[in-house]
């Protein structure tokens, strides 16, 4: 199972550590105690914190990107059939969605919560495992 901690969370999400311990004490954001003590959140977790938040931001054009556009983000769909997958990565403020092979998500390993990189270059989406 795929976790992370406040300030990874933090990092991801373009907030302060302490704002998600906030988050984690009002309820908003479920945690668990590791037994040092420290507070670790699951990957899915913060995919079901991630959708239920507003929409991320979505420009109707995007100009001037090339392959050094990267995306890190938290996975929150991953959807197989036969021979495609969708993949969804929140990446604050961003929403990114990904139709690749289904043996390219399999090869992956993707599921909801892991951290994901998405790179866009033209009207491809490729996405890497950091």
């Amino acid at each position: 199972m795929t976790t992370y901690t406040p300030a990874q969370v933090a990092e991801l999400l373009g907030v302060n550590a302490d704002t998600v311990r906030r988050w984690c004490d009002e309820g908003r954001l479920k945690s668990t105690r590791t037994r040092g003590g420290h507070r670790s959140i699951a990957g899915k977790e913060l995919a079901r914190h991630l959708t239920e938040r507003a929409d991320a931001f979505e420009p109707s054009s995007v100009f001037g990107q090339s392959a050094r556009n990267r995306l890190a983000g938290i996975v929150t769909r991953v959807q197989r059939d036969k021979l495609t997958a969708v993949v969804e990565i929140h990446a604050p403020p961003h929403r990114v969605v990904s139709l690749m092979t289904r043996e390219a998500a399999d090869e992956l390993e993707l599921k909801v919560g892991d951290l994901a990189v998405a790179a866009v270059k033209a009207t491809n989406v490729i996405v890497e495992i950091p």
